[in-house]
């Protein structure tokens, strides 16, 4: 029992200095993100994606629209079996305009993902490199992307996102520097 406890009094030193010699950075993803090439290319990737499908929605929508004033437009005398074929008709594609929208959205959201995946790949990349180079055995993100604070205070010396960015081959702006 005394030697245990020798030896765990032994280990604490050890124990301390490991922790006291470990170097803690952070690197603000979207600080790096928004310095990048590729993220302004994918912007305008996904623009012009969206912008095709709300071509699209807006074409089905005035096919819709089109049907149904053509339905409200039928003479009273119309017989019943018209009316229940333009009524289907009605259905199915306010249905299927429906669906466009769903699917739409959806397709947006994976077009986005497949862009951005390699991206954050990259970064993530760089970031692993510098650390290392840097002696880093920690980089956290000040805030998480989509909102959410990680860190409550840092200190910008330990900022690696300017060595990310030039890691990555981009030069960030005087006005901005980090580190």
């Amino acid at each position: 029992m005394m030697n245990q406890i020798f030896c765990v009094l032994m280990l604490i030193p050890v124990s301390l200095q490991a922790q006291n010699n470990q170097k803690i950075g952070h690197a603000d993803w979207e600080y790096i993100f928004s310095h990048l090439p590729e993220y302004k290319q994918i912007e305008v990737d996904l623009k012009t994606y969206e912008a095709q499908l709300q071509n699209q929605l807006k074409l089905k929508t005035q096919e819709f629209e089109a049907k149904y004033k053509s339905y409200q437009s039928l003479p009273a005398d119309t017989p019943e079996a018209i009316r229940k074929d333009k009524e289907s008709e009605l259905a199915y594609l306010q249905e299927n305009l429906e669906n466009f929208r769903r699917n739409a959205q959806a397709s947006i959201e994976k077009k986005q993902h497949e862009l951005i995946t390699p991206v954050f790949t990259k970064v993530g990349q760089a970031i692993e490199a510098v650390a290392t180079e840097h002696g880093y055995s920690y980089i956290i993100n000040p805030q998480m992307l989509g909102g959410g604070d990680v860190l409550l205070f840092s200190d910008q010396k330990y900022n690696i996102s300017n060595l990310v960015l030039q890691k990555l081959g981009v030069v960030p702006p005087a006005s901005e520097k980090r580190n």
